[in-house]
């Protein structure tokens, strides 16, 4: 409810309602009109670390990212609400204000596919921070990671606290599944760390597989133990069915409450 204006008091109307302030002044009964505000914020939080390179599909990470991010910024436009973007690594990189319109929408779809990010890294806490301190009002927030991210429970909690937070969860299945394919050299996209390692031994494929199992299972353990909305997409599946689902199931829980 937004403060619009001051009126005369008239038969009926709610007395907490009355603003005393200019009644004292005036001496005459005034009130408070307020107007309901029906449209949105929503705000994309898009990962734009090194670490959404990697795909071994069709699309990369970030650039499924980005689609997902798109299209729900055209959601957004089309229901006649704002959409602001937020790109972050290490560091935030770009912060556009929520704005309406379709020009602003196509400014937003060209920031996340032509950004040149200036680090590597992933500092969830920091990107979570400051949403909270340049959002004054209460928006719809999409965080769009893969979550490969360290000490941001509390700042995701926070900010669940002040918004209506949807995290949203970018894998790929060579993240969770390595195939037999001999010895290679991994390197850590955020960190340049590198690694030689023998895929042909079935017991290094058990144990990575179980971690990307236990680093899953905790970041779903947190959205649950939080009362967060959380989807996972992936980037060897079609991720339209997993949005309709996710919003049917989202529209019916909200219905409820």
């Amino acid at each position: 409810m937004n403060f619009e204006e001051v009126r005369q008091y008239q038969p009926g109307d709610e007395i907490r309602t009355i603003d005393w302030n200019v009644t004292a002044r005036t001496g005459e009964a005034y009130v408070k009109k307020f107007t309901e505000e029906r449209d949105l914020t929503v705000l994309l939080m898009v990962d734009a670390s090194a670490s959404g390179l990697f795909g071994s599909r069709t699309l990369s990470k970030r650039e499924l990212a980005a689609e997902v991010a798109a299209i729900l910024a055209f959601c957004a436009i089309r229901n006649g609400d704002r959409a602001g973007l937020l790109l972050f690594t290490s560091e935030v990189e770009l912060f556009v204000p929520p704005r309406k319109g379709r020009q602003h929408v196509l400014r937003l779809v060209r920031e996340m596919l032509y950004h040149e990010p200036k680090h590597t890294g992933t500092n969830l806490r920091e990107a979570l921070n400051y949403c909270n301190r340049v959002l004054s009002r209460k928006a719809v927030v999409f965080l769009i990671t893969d979550f490969q991210a360290i000490e941001y429970q509390r700042a995701l909690l926070a900010t669940h606290q002040r918004h209506d937070l949807v995290a949203v969860s970018i894998t790929d299945p060579a993240e969770r599944e390595l195939p037999p394919a001999g010895r290679f050299v991994f390197e850590d996209s955020e960190t340049g760390e590198q690694m030689e390692v023998d895929l042909s031994n079935p017991r290094f494929r058990d144990r990575f597989r179980n971690a990307a199992a236990e680093r899953a299972e905790v970041v779903r353990q947190v959205m649950v133990r939080n009362g967060i909305d959380h989807m996972v997409l992936e980037t060897d599946k079609d991720y339209l069915p997993a949005l309709r689902t996710f919003f049917k199931n989202r529209m019916r829980r909200l219905a409820r409450s």
